[in-house]
């Protein structure tokens, strides 16, 4: 006689998820939600491995900005039949005679005024405590007194921690020389055979991501070329419109405006910090003019700054840098925001070329213009 397994002992089928019980557009934000963190997460192992990595990170990326600035003058003397070492050699010298020549004209500079501007300082705080003695809200000197050794001591603080974080991220002398030296170095190779080392980069990538990351690569460097250039004249320009409007109205009063070549180099270099840098550096030239000659010229000279800024920001950005590189401002602050949160002055430097870059780099590839344009130009980029 057989015997049957009971019915209760049958094998069950496998539980089916029936995919209907959950809304589509929950599926739809599920999806996107695991691919949005693990992006977050590939992004944050980046950012954490350059913070990490800063000392060698920081050098190159200076150096692949002085290669977009100097590779045009080396390309132009290959092309007049120089040999390639040797146009690199001058280009790179005359970068370092540049640098060194306004660096010694602003040191001797402030060697020569600082002690009258220090003398102008004290009587300017002089009479500045007269007048708030002076106005009808009760406070005498020693309460000025005290409020003056509390916002000193706030400022050691905060000086002493902006001057350890900044030796925090590698800007001691030590790391500085060592910096500068893999600077100039990867500068070097950069300019003799940068094209090659990227013919590398791309050779090392799966076969079938080649083709686009080199094409995107060539577009991303094409906008970062001509973002740096453009940048380079855009600071020139306000370091003249401020620093010329400063000689202009030290011409009203005793003595000159003090300082004005330093102010225009810091100009020069704050303005490559869009936005923040310039505002920053132009309102020390403020201060100099309201320590020196008072409080009314004080206001014409953040009159200058200010119609300064707007003619970079609504005619010379415009009509200079086009779109292929323009950024909106909303995405510049946020990238100088994040960039100073995670890596201070080197982060909000390097944020809006980086940022530049990426935007080409990923249009190209999400648009596909890789397949029919490999060798792009700028001209190609703004359309």
């Amino acid at each position: 006689m057989m015997l049957r397994r009971p019915a209760s002992a049958a094998p069950r089928p496998p539980a089916v998820v029936d995919d209907t019980a959950v809304p589509r557009g929950m599926q739809i934000a599920g999806a996107w939600a695991w691919r949005f963190v693990a992006l977050a997460a590939a992004a944050a192992i980046v950012v954490w491995l350059v913070v990490q990595f800063r000392i060698v990170v920081i050098p190159v990326l200076v150096a692949a900005l002085l290669t977009a600035l100097l590779l045009p003058v080396v390309d132009a003397l290959v092309r007049a039949r120089w040999p390639r070492g040797i146009a690199v050699a001058v280009a790179i010298i005359g970068l370092l005679v540049i640098v060194s020549g306004l660096g010694w004209l602003a040191i001797s500079q402030i060697r020569e005024e600082y002690p009258a501007l220090q003398q102008r300082a004290v009587e300017f705080w002089g009479d500045t405590q007269e007048w708030i003695v002076s106005l009808p809200f009760g406070i005498d000197q020693a309460d000025l007194q005290d409020t003056v050794q509390d916002l000193v001591a706030n400022l050691r603080e905060d000086l002493s921690s902006v001057l350890s974080s900044a030796l925090s991220l590698g800007s001691s002398v030590g790391h500085f020389l060592a910096g500068a030296l893999l600077t100039l170095f990867a500068l070097i190779f950069t300019l003799a055979d940068g094209r090659g080392i990227w013919r590398w980069i791309v050779g090392v990538l799966p076969a079938r991501a080649r083709a686009a990351t080199d094409g995107a690569g060539r577009t991303g460097w094409v906008t970062l070329g001509s973002f740096v250039r453009v940048q380079v004249l855009v600071a020139f320009i306000d370091a003249v419109g401020i620093g010329l409007g400063a000689f202009i109205l030290g011409l009203f009063f005793e003595g000159g405006m003090p300082l004005v070549v330093p102010i225009a180099i810091l100009v020069f270099l704050g303005s490559f910090i869009p936005i923040i840098g310039a505002v920053v550096t132009g309102s020390i030239a403020v201060l100099v003019v309201m320590v020196s000659f008072g409080f009314w010229p004080a206001v014409i000279m953040l009159g200058i700054v200010l119609l300064v800024q707007q003619i970079e920001g609504h005619v010379l950005q415009p009509l200079i840098m086009g779109t292929a590189v323009k950024v909106h401002p909303l995405a510049v602050v946020l990238a100088v925001g994040a960039g100073s949160t995670i890596a201070g002055i080197a982060g909000a430097f390097f944020a809006v070329p980086v940022v530049a870059f990426l935007n080409s780099f990923i249009k190209t590839v999400s648009s596909g213009s890789w397949r029919t344009n490999p060798r792009p130009t700028i001209e190609d980029v703004d359309r």
